[in-house]
């Protein structure tokens, strides 16, 4: 899928930090903390909610009336004459959120869209679905989260031993994904230097964290639930599976958190920006599927169509950002497509400051525009895998 007519406004995103489960966003209500924080992100950029035409909602993690969707977040924004569509494509949700408004405006929308993705992993749904006819009367449980994290109903496997199944294939080591996990680390680092400079770039802080509406209970200045790493620490580690590879320091967390970004055409795309020297275009977008219980290898087949689609190959790219909710997803990456791991995930990634699943993709896409804009600009790739062996890829242009 090609775009030309979709473009972001430099500076019209934002992130808050991203909290791990059970953490300082455990009781805050998903939609109602992501609609609170666009309204105040867009009031700071002077962008007034009556401009807004469309509201793109990302959501995976039911909460309290997030049947109402999107129309309800706009109407917590201001923005009560708007409305649109509420997507839910597990780990891909922010680069299929993108790609919609992206397509809308390439069939001649014209408007200034607000893409929205927000979740809370945190006190997922525990939900009964009736069952009159079973045993008893007895229904079926799930536990929305913790059910679906271990157990595909297509594959049969937990998303952990996808992780494994790829790691045994191409004979992947501990080893070497203690030394991935560290290098993440390292990088993510990098956004901390200069007191946060990178973060503070689109980074939502400081945040009170009020749930009652009465009373701020903290304060949240960044990301919560990072595990500083040293090899020494990783080495202690042992594998979760018996026989396995992958140890908690190599795989990512569940977390809570929010982001949102306008999508716009050109020319509102030129006026909304903060820099006009600087515009942003997406170029293509693609989703892919691989061999069932294999979900860290789905990334290859997506950015197999996403990169012509563009018209480049991985060498024209000049950054690359991946959810790597597993080390193994970076180390086959790097493999498959010829790239040099170092050179990928410059300024940190879900492996090290967690997974809330909708909004991931779409930090790392901005923090993908931020690094572009420090390179001078160029060709920006991201992708990750989602659930049901499945992958989404997006490539970007920052001209300067």
């Amino acid at each position: 899928m090609k775009f030309t007519n979709a473009h972001i406004p430099y500076g019209a995103y934002w992130s808050t930090p991203f909290c791990k489960w059970q953490g300082s966003f455990s009781d805050l209500h998903p939609l109602k903390f992501a609609a609170e924080t666009a309204r105040n992100e867009l009031e700071k950029r002077h962008i007034d909610t009556k401009q807004l035409t469309d509201l793109h909602l990302g959501n995976t993690v039911p909460s309290k009336s997030s049947f109402y969707g999107a129309p309800w977040v706009a109407a917590m924004m201001g923005a009560e004459g708007i409305t649109g569509p509420m997507v839910s494509q597990a780990c891909a949700t922010s680069a299929r959120v993108i790609a919609g408004a992206a397509t809308e405006l390439e069939s001649g929308n014209d408007g200034k869209i607000l893409c929205i993705t927000a979740d809370r992993t945190s006190n997922g749904p525990h939900i009964l679905y009736p069952n009159p006819k079973g045993p008893g009367g007895k229904g079926n449980a799930e536990d929305w989260v913790w059910d679906n994290f271990n157990y595909d109903p297509f594959a049969k496997n937990a998303m952990l031993q996808t992780a494994e199944n790829v790691a045994k294939e191409i004979g992947i080591s501990t080893a070497q994904q203690n030394e991935v996990a560290l290098l993440r680390f390292q990088q993510y680092k990098n956004a901390l230097v200069n007191d946060g400079e990178f973060h503070k770039r689109f980074m939502v802080s400081p945040l009170e964290i009020n749930p009652s509406g009465r009373k701020v209970i903290g304060i949240v200045k960044s990301d919560e639930g990072i595990f500083p790493s040293s090899i020494e620490g990783l080495e202690k580690l042992k594998p979760i599976l018996p026989d396995g590879t992958v140890t908690f320091g190599g795989q990512t967390y569940p977390a809570d958190g929010n982001a949102g970004m306008i999508i716009t055409t050109p020319e509102k795309a030129n006026e909304m920006s903060s820099n006009s020297d600087i515009i942003i275009q997406l170029i293509s977008y693609a989703q892919g599927r691989t061999k069932k219980g294999f979900m860290p290898a789905a990334n290859i087949p997506a950015c197999k169509i996403v990169l012509p689609e563009a018209g480049i190959d991985i060498a024209d790219v000049k950054a690359i950002k991946t959810h790597n909710p597993f080390a193994v997803n970076d180390i086959y990456f790097a493999k498959e497509m010829g790239v040099k791991i170092e050179d990928m995930n410059n300024y940190g990634s879900s492996l090290v400051w967690g997974h809330p699943q909708g909004p991931t993709g779409m930090r790392l896409i901005i923090e993908l525009i931020e690094e572009l804009v420090l390179l001078g600009g160029g060709y920006g790739l991201f992708t990750g895998c989602a659930a049901g062996d499945t992958a989404a890829a997006v490539i970007i242009r920052v001209d300067i």
